[in-house]
């Protein structure tokens, strides 16, 4: 549902730095509660969210030590129906949003020990998830080879990153922001109070609020502008984008193991022909090279994907993409003042970006005083503080919006 406009005497200009799934999911959400909105990315979209697969996976991505993890990872995937039918309405694009649900799949029985540990883990926590026998699964997708164990987890759903990004940016410009071309190289100051931006041509932009989405670059404009340490680092993921034929009809998203090894593959919906897309990833790697992917890499994704589902050798390898995920210490995202006043935090997203992008437009929604229906305000509050700079960042400075 739409957000409730405010007064505009009350708004504050709002300054993006960012442009990728989340940036733009802030941009529409302080659009539409009234504020008047700048987005700086020289190339928007071209970071982390070109490179994701889209996992909506509260339950397959559980982590069983992280129950505010889980808690947030929940709130943001509940949010999803609604954000993709009001972006679908307001771009005239899909999103690619499909509520498929996910296989989890052990290749040996080693990873069929792990699966059955992770289905108690996932009763436990009051997760949904159902043992499936091989037959079962094989029923769900006949294309599965030998594989030793599989379970459904049909609250995890998908969503197209990139088309995502396309319907934002129609969205952003149909509710009136205007979007620069150009990176934030500082932030402005005047007195303790953040104030805006100079971009890389040397433009100033002034506002109200400036919101901080541009991933681990955020931690350098912070620390320049004095605010708190913004405790994000890249951890490079690559995923392939492979090109299925109507003979490989795989449906659900699949979320492997293999010999200990992660690995899912995310298909699309086909197309008119029947050829599908169908996204393998993915990599996780502490190194400073976000754009050239290793052929180890690569080899490694398709060995374990075509160990699960063989008939892969036949597709096509239409793309390998690699970039830099901004990842904090414990894995959620920094979502909210950053310490210093006129300055907001909305980085550090990990692999959850696309999952916790419509969290973070109603957080800022939120913080800006405007009603966005959606959750209920004891779960939104819950998901919010599992994302409180708070946690990480220096202690004593004052957070206000």
């Amino acid at each position: 549902m739409p957000a409730v406009p405010l007064p505009r005497s009350r708004v504050p200009d709002v300054l993006v730095v960012g442009g990728g799934v989340v940036g733009l999911t802030c941009a529409w959400y302080a659009a539409r509660s009234g504020a008047h909105v700048t987005v700086l990315d020289r190339s928007p979209g071209d970071g982390a969210t070109h490179a994701a697969a889209g996992m909506l996976a509260p339950v397959g991505e559980a982590e069983p030590d992280d129950g505010a993890a889980t808690a947030l990872h929940l709130a943001g995937a509940a949010l999803w129906p609604g954000f993709a039918a009001e972006l679908r309405a307001s771009s005239g694009r899909d999103p690619g949003f499909e509520p498929a649900g996910s296989l989890l799949l052990a290749y040996d029985a080693g990873d069929r020990t792990d699966l059955l540990r992770r289905l108690d883990q996932h009763a436990a926590a009051g997760l949904r998830s159902v043992a499936l026998t091989v037959a079962d699964a094989r029923r769900e997708e006949p294309a599965l080879g030998p594989v030793a164990g599989a379970a459904l987890a049909p609250d995890d759903h998908r969503a197209d990153p990139r088309a995502t990004h396309r319907a934002l940016l129609d969205a952003v410009r149909a509710a009136g922001v205007r979007r620069v071309p150009a990176s934030a190289v500082r932030l402005v100051r005047e007195g303790p109070r953040v104030v805006g931006a100079v971009d890389d041509t040397g433009h100033v932009h002034l506002a109200g609020l400036t919101v901080l989405a541009a991933g681990t670059p955020s931690r350098t404009l912070a620390a320049d502008a004095g605010a708190p340490a913004v405790p994000v680092r890249d951890v490079v993921g690559q995923t392939l984008r492979l090109a299925a034929g109507p003979d490989l009809p795989l449906t659900r998203t699949l979320r492997g193991q293999v010999q200990g090894r992660p690995v899912y593959m995310v298909p699309r919906a086909p197309g008119p022909d029947g050829t599908r897309e169908v996204v393998v990833g993915a990599t996780s790697e502490e190194t400073t090279d976000a754009r050239r992917p290793r052929a180890g890499g690569t080899f490694a994704l398709l060995r374990d994907a075509r160990a699960l589902v063989p008939g892969l050798d036949e597709t096509t390898l239409v793309d390998v993409t690699q970039r830099a995920r901004p990842t904090t210490p414990d894995g959620r995202p920094l979502v909210g003042p950053s310490g210093l006043p006129g300055l907001w935090l909305a980085t550090g997203h990990g692999r959850g970006g696309v999952l916790l992008a419509p969290l973070t437009g109603v957080a800022l929604a939120d913080a800006l005083g405007a009603v966005t229906p959606g959750l209920p305000s004891g779960v939104l509050g819950r998901a919010l503080a599992a994302t409180n700079p708070d946690r990480l960042t220096a202690p004593d400075h004052r957070r206000t919006a």
